[in-house]
């Protein structure tokens, strides 16, 4: 799978670097799991459809009535289409520069925030969705005044959300401007129980699979693929000794594409089926 360079792709003058920018991202096929190289801080307002994102040790999922605010990096990103033929949203990608500049002007909290904090999850409220409606509206506006509008409508929206959020925004943003140190064995472990590939983690890792073999044997001697495997069989055999759901319920999210290899990888290591762990 290839990785998508954005927003790189979508600014059309490629020797232009726009400290804010804005654009309108419309589909009509569902994509799962595609790798983003996410270049720029992004807020991404979903309008229509479903999201899902990967990020390192984390992942989070929204529907139309949130928004993510998105730190920039390494990304899985899943979107799949709703009960309409479409999937929109639009994006509003800003530098470190002009968040520093917002920073300086607007926040008195010097306190140095220490944790890794990838998303934000925005409600889409009464002022986002007017909000949403102005940028569509100085979308047609001359050229010349486009990055002027877009600094001014930028700074809106971030004191907005400050006041709506408070500290708790405050420190997000200062954390976006934290060089990214979340150690290869927290995404790791953070991922052992998710139905990602190998090759996914890896780009979450931000390293070539070879290379995250090499790091994975290093640190846990063992190779990757049989770790992961036992660690998702012992969890997928506690869930299914609390008795609520069957094999089939769960294969998928430990990371097998049918029932039948699910069942033998299961049985393999504990030596019973499965179906016979609640019984």
């Amino acid at each position: 799978m290839s990785i998508e360079n954005i927003p790189e792709i979508y600014i059309k003058d490629k020797k232009e670097s726009p400290d804010v920018f804005v654009y309108d991202f419309k589909m009509t096929n569902d994509v799962v799991k595609s790798k983003v190289n996410l270049g720029m801080n992004m807020f991404s307002f979903l309008q229509v459809g479903k999201k899902q994102v990967h990020f390192a040790g984390t992942s989070v999922a929204v529907n139309k009535d949130q928004s993510l605010l998105l730190k920039k990096g390494n990304w899985l990103w899943t979107e799949l289409l709703d009960t309409d033929a479409i999937y929109y949203c639009k994006l509003l990608f800003f530098s470190e520069k002009k968040l520093k500049e917002f920073l300086e002007k607007n926040s008195k909290n010097k306190q140095i925030v220490k944790d890794e904090i990838p998303y934000f999850v925005i409600r889409n409220d009464a002022y986002i969705i007017s909000y949403l409606n102005s940028l569509s509206t100085i979308s047609e506006a001359p050229t010349v005044f486009m990055e002027n509008l877009l600094s001014i409508k930028f700074e809106e929206l971030m004191l907005y959300l400050l006041q709506k959020y408070g500290k708790k925004f405050e420190l997000y943003l200062h954390s976006l401007v934290i060089k990214d140190t979340s150690p290869f064995k927290k995404i790791v472990e953070n991922k052992m129980h998710s139905n990602l590939k190998l090759e996914e983690i890896a780009f979450l890792c931000n390293m070539s699979l070879s290379t995250f073999k090499r790091r994975f044997v290093s640190e846990y001697k063992m190779s990757p693929g049989k770790w992961l495997q036992d660690k998702r069989l012992q969890k997928a055999k506690e869930t299914l000794e609390q008795g609520i759901l069957k094999p089939s319920d769960i294969y998928l999210d430990f990371g097998y594409n049918n029932l039948s290899n699910f069942s033998i990888a299961f049985k393999n290591k504990f030596g019973f089926n499965p179906k016979e762990t609640s019984n």
